[in-house]
């Protein structure tokens, strides 16, 4: 892979939680805008937007399964500031909205956990 695709990929990972624009990546690794679409794009396949939404969408995905905090607190973590492009954006990834998603989740894991172990408590 190419060394600023790698770098712009880590800036982004990094960079969650805030407000990351397409020129502020580009010249973080010295490349016009239009230079790092282009690299990118064929390096991964998708576009440098599309990666990092990715990336946030897997990271809110990933804070839904394994903490207790609120839709409103994930997408803060996640740096998306407006609700329903939240909700549609990870409706897109992964087929329902946030909480629906939590919700099978949990379901699932109480399902697998059916063969009689304790389940944990949310108060313990």
């Amino acid at each position: 892979m190419d060394g600023r695709v790698g770098e712009a990929i880590a800036l982004m990972r990094e960079n969650l939680h805030r407000e990351l624009s397409l020129s502020e990546i580009a010249q973080s690794v010295n490349l016009s805008s239009w230079r790092l679409c282009h690299l990118f794009k064929a390096e991964t396949g998708t576009s440098p937007t599309h990666y990092l939404k990715w990336l946030r969408m897997q990271r809110a995905k990933e804070l839904l399964e394994t903490t207790f905090l609120s839709v409103k607190e994930i997408r803060d973590k996640v740096g998306v500031r407006d609700e329903s492009h939240f909700v549609r954006d990870f409706k897109a990834f992964y087929g329902s909205s946030p909480m629906q998603y939590r919700i099978s989740f949990l379901g699932a894991r109480l399902e697998d956990n059916s063969a009689g172990e304790p389940v944990e408590s949310v108060n313990e």
